[in-house]
């Protein structure tokens, strides 16, 4: 297993979900030199480190012990990895405090470390929230690696904390080193809405939700083949988003017990906050998971699935496979998986490798929409 060598620590480290002969090391470069930098500029043992988007506990398991941390980000399975890092490591973890995305961090905080996020809105909402949270001559550094670095993270930096310097690069990684500014109380564009006709939802959409300006062309594809059930089945929409699959489905399944779970705090925010704007106070289980791995085995009737393709910048469907699996422990014999995937993705083949029927619903140029039965 690779090690991270800093300062602070020698750790070993695993990224989550973790699978075996992992090809991703759990850190990289601009983990490093981020840390670098924090110990070159000299940290008291009693200053407050605020870390965002500490991708598995890379940052955090670092300093634990070295001063007092707040980690804040929108990855349960970034909690979870951050959680198994401090425990397989040896580290107490008592001068670490985890806070989701969807809280506000509450300072004053002498340093803040972050790792630029692949959705910029989220960063924006992030350093909006940032404001009034520094202490005087805080320190604000954004780290990434320069392949996954826009020049509008610069900006944003900019915007909402001061003047910006770039380092020069290291190993594939640069810094972004912004100095704090008297600016006046940000308005933050977030969340956002928008509208559906079909059927007839105002859905907000905070700002890491996936496609949060419009109805994603995928889910799109899958509403119109939603199935209805008047009984009551136990039916999961798994990796909800802002929950438009499992609140459409609800509305037309008046008897339907339902839960949405997605890895994203944002996510679970969004679709709580719409859950009760469409469905009022009928009962629901809305979390943050990781998938349905804390779902008892022969507990649902129906999965409802857009799995996702990418994990942070990494694309593949290693997520993908791994819901498919979750569904199918989840699920009663005869009970059902539907899916929406882009066609080019085999999900038929995959599928018919873990269910005993696949079945085509519905198809368009571009999405499939498949039934898998258990």
């Amino acid at each position: 297993m690779p090690t991270l060598d800093t300062p602070f620590a020698s750790l070993e480290l695993q990224r989550q979900p973790h699978q075996a002969n992992e090809p991703l090391q759990a850190f990289d470069a601009a983990d490093e030199y981020l840390l670098g930098h924090l110990h070159e500029q000299g940290i008291e043992a009693g200053s407050r480190v605020l870390l965002l988007n500490d991708n598995f506990g890379a940052l955090a398991c670092s300093l634990d012990g070295h001063c007092q941390v707040t980690s804040s980000g929108d990855s349960h399975l970034g909690f979870l990895a951050l959680q198994k890092n401090l425990a397989s490591n040896g580290l107490s973890g008592d001068t670490v405090t985890f806070l989701p995305s969807c809280e506000t961090p509450q300072g004053p905080f002498d340093w803040v470390l972050i790792r630029v996020p692949k959705t910029l809105a989220l960063l924006e909402e992030q350093l909006i929230r940032l404001h009034g949270q520094l202490a005087p001559n805080a320190r604000v550094v954004a780290g990434a690696m320069i392949k996954h670095l826009p020049r509008a993270a610069g900006d944003l930096l900019e915007q909402y904390i001061g003047p910006v310097q770039a380092s020069l690069a290291v190993k594939k990684a640069r810094l972004l080193v912004a100095t704090p500014e008297t600016k006046a109380a940000p308005d933050s564009p977030y969340p956002t809405r928008y509208r559906l006709d079909k059927p007839a939802l105002e859905l907000v959409n905070h700002a890491n939700v996936f496609c949060r300006d419009g109805l994603d062309i995928g889910t799109r594809a899958f509403l119109p083949h939603l199935p209805r059930h008047l009984g009551r089945v136990r039916v999961a929409d798994l990796g909800c988003g802002n929950g438009v699959l499992g609140i459409a489905y609800a509305l037309g399944s008046p008897q339907a017990e339902l839960t949405l779970v997605d890895e994203s705090y944002m996510a679970v925010q969004s679709a709580q906050e719409n859950w009760r704007a469409a469905l009022g106070n009928r009962p629901v289980t809305i979390r943050a998971g990781d998938g349905l791995a804390e779902q008892p085995a022969d507990s649902l009737d129906l999965v409802l699935c857009n799995p996702p393709f990418h994990q942070q910048q990494v694309v593949g469907d290693f997520l993908a496979w791994r819901m498919f699996q979750q569904a199918r422990a989840a699920l009663v014999t005869g009970g059902e998986l539907w899916i929406v995937g882009n066609r080019h993705l085999g999900y038929h083949a995959k599928l018919g490798r873990l269910f005993r029927g696949v079945e085509q619903v519905a198809a368009n140029p571009k999405f499939v929409v498949l039934r898998a039965r258990k």
